[in-house]
């Protein structure tokens, strides 16, 4: 079977050589008979027919050399870091469009892998603040003499600082995780304890930051965070930590955009499949504009809606939604803005053990 493109084609650089040089013998050709019937001397055709011919020649040779010297420049663009620039030439029918299109899909390649390593850094910055403010929180407290050195003070140093420990060993593998070649630590927990756990902190590094002067994650404490799990003994499985990201940057969005003393709920709902979860964020904010729901998940977008809070709030990176985008598309689920009344209401599937990450 003949491979798609293989062949003469009839724009092809062959074809184009082919017909230059049919053309070449057909101008020599006329001439020599234009020369024998007129009794011309052959020295004036001879020189007629070079000129004809090198005419051609460059014609040709100029279309065929200026998407060359084109492609040259782009490509030393590429090797200097630019990937913006693309070859004009990919329209063209013959090999040299070809080349033009392999050329711009190699500089979409490596543009998209530029704006993903600026992007991973993106994310592992904004991952890494929220347990630094709060383990400098706790130390300044200690050393200003706001809390004493007391072994609960230490414990909530101390897992801070593993929680840095596992951010710090996750950049080892975020590149790997990507390519799909290494399996996310998926395991079956029991649901309730473990969002229990995740409200407390948040709770809790609300309350530290509301204390320190550094800047960061919201530090409000009048909203009401609730937890509803249905059944109790829900049990799912996914990673815990990739899952610890999607919640706690669901609730920190939530809490930012809640009204004085609002509520802020966590539901917990067995899924159609076994292990699965089904997750809901809900809170009472002004909500999330439909024509703003597509966007509302990419990195830097910090949408449109005012803050309850007003100019002055922090509105937040713009990474937040996109983590947790991120985190559950490793799990092979589904995230997105869900219909509410009031507020916005942010739903998560999680696949569990029946639908494996590809």
């Amino acid at each position: 079977m003949t491979r798609p493109g293989s062949g003469l084609r009839p724009f092809s650089i062959k074809a184009k050589l082919g017909t230059l040089v049919v053309v070449s013998v057909f101008i020599t050709t006329g001439l020599l008979i234009v020369a024998l019937r007129t009794r011309t001397e052959f020295r004036f055709i001879t020189v007629f027919s070079v000129i004809a011919t090198l005419l051609i020649t460059q014609f040709v040779a100029h279309g065929l050399t200026a998407p060359l010297d084109e492609m040259r420049a782009v490509a030393r663009s590429i090797s200097h870091g630019d990937y913006t620039r693309r070859v004009s030439g990919a329209g063209r029918r013959d090999e040299l469009g070809d080349l033009a299109q392999t050329i711009n899909r190699m500089a979409d390649d490596l543009e998209a892998e530029d704006r993903h390593r600026k992007e991973l850094v993106a994310n592992v910055s904004h991952e890494l603040r929220t347990p630094i403010a709060a383990l400098r929180a706790v130390l300044e407290n200690v050393v200003d003499g706001v809390s004493a050195p007391d072994p609960e003070t230490m414990r909530t140093a101390l897992k801070q600082t593993e929680r840095l420990g596992r951010l710090v060993e996750t950049l080892l593998d975020l590149s790997r995780l990507d390519n799909g070649v290494v399996a996310l630590k998926a395991r079956r927990f029991e649901v309730w304890p473990y969002l229990s756990g995740v409200l407390k902190e948040a709770n809790l590094a609300a309350s530290q930051r509301r204390l320190s002067s550094g800047s960061g994650n919201h530090s409000r404490t009048d909203v009401h965070l609730h937890l509803d799990v249905s059944p109790p003994e829900l049990t799912a499985h996914a990673d815990a930590e990739r899952l610890h990201q999607v919640v706690a940057n669901l609730i920190d969005n939530a809490v930012k955009h809640s009204p004085p003393h609002g509520r802020v709920t966590v539901l917990a709902r067995r899924g159609a499949y076994p292990e699965s979860l089904e997750l809901e964020v809900i809170d009472e904010g002004p909500g999330i504009p439909e024509a703003e729901r597509h966007r509302v998940f990419e990195r830097f977008n910090r949408g449109q809606a005012p803050s309850p809070q007003g100019p002055g709030s922090d509105g937040g990176t713009g990474l937040g939604l996109a983590i947790a985008r991120w985190a559950v598309d490793l799990h092979g689920g589904r995230i997105g803005v869900a219909e509410s009344v009031r507020g916005c209401r942010i739903q998560v599937t999680l696949p569990g053990i029946s639908e494996p990450r590809g």
